[in-house]
């Protein structure tokens, strides 16, 4: 992509905001693991429908059965009546929009965002900072979680800790920061999560949606068997994947609600409601 200046690029921004109707805009979400599904899915429902999510060539994600980043292993699937299907080069994209499906291209690199030139780009890789993300990329560029500072290289941040202000749009500063404590669930927190004592394969003993009683052996990594911290549910897995240290690798909710496993958390639905609010503050202006 060119360079260009930062006011020619805000007056080119402003151009195409004027001009861009709600149900014909373009966004590029990065990332597809569960917060970014969240957001797709939402904003799929409010009929913003042409969404490209970029994945890693090997996604390793938790709670699989609400991540369209399942789609790079399994071609395609749906998350709450809203189905994705992998694509392997941008010419494939329209087909996929076309059969009113979300597209998920393998892209590490962010190509789709150069060549798409989208309206939208939506940053929900979650890594808890930057890793590229900028301003210009296009007319609205919204960073979900740490990391991200607006208006100066996005326009606005998304809240993503749990708590008051989760979901919260915010047009000047930036998230709370990453406390490494999951949300608590029950009065359970660091508990509901299983991580990887070293690197290895995984291996299953359970599978996705198992009850399991504390001291059971849930999985391997490699030769070290992981045990089973509290009774619940097995609301996530990693695939049976090598992983590094200290991954997570599962995730257990004392509810033990079978339902939760293929449904979209409170928290996602929170953030996609943040990230359809910063798009409508944009390009719904004139219905106002």
């Amino acid at each position: 992509m060119a360079c260009r200046t930062r006011e020619g690029a805000d007056k080119a921004q402003e151009t195409k905001k004027k001009g861009r109707k709600l149900p014909g805009l373009t966004v590029v979400i990065k990332g597809a693991g569960e917060m970014a599904t969240g957001v797709a899915q939402r904003l799929y429902m409010a009929n913003i429908r042409h969404i490209v999510m970029t994945e890693i060539s090997h996604p390793i994600t938790v709670r699989r059965a609400v991540a369209f980043s399942e789609v790079v292993y399994k071609g395609r699937m749906t998350v709450e009546g809203v189905e994705a299907e992998h694509v392997s080069s941008i010419e494939e994209v329209y087909g996929t929009w076309q059969r009113g499906k979300i597209a998920v291209i393998v892209d590490p690199e962010w190509q789709a965002v150069e060549i798409l030139r989208p309206d939208v780009v939506v940053d929900v890789i979650m890594a808890k900072r930057n890793l590229g993300t900028r301003k210009d990329e296009a007319p609205l560029v919204i960073g979900v979680g740490p990391g991200f500072t607006a208006p100066s290289d996005v326009h606005f941040v998304v809240e993503s800790n749990r708590g008051h202000y989760l979901g919260r749009v915010i047009p000047e500063g930036s998230a709370e920061a990453h406390t490494g404590i999951p949300g608590p669930t029950l009065g359970y927190t660091t508990e509901r999560v299983l991580r990887s004592p070293h690197e290895g394969i995984v291996r299953h003993v359970k599978k996705l949606g198992d009850s399991v009683i504390k001291g059971e052996t849930v999985l391997y990594v490699g030769e070290t068997p992981i045990y089973a911290p509290i009774d619940g549910m097995l609301r996530g897995l990693i695939r049976e994947i090598e992983v590094p240290s200290n991954e997570k690798i599962g995730d257990i909710d004392p509810r033990n609600e079978k339902d939760y496993v293929d449904t979209i958390t409170e928290k996602a639905r929170a953030i996609g409601g943040g990230v359809l609010e910063a798009i409508l503050r944009v390009y719904n202006v004139e219905s106002i």
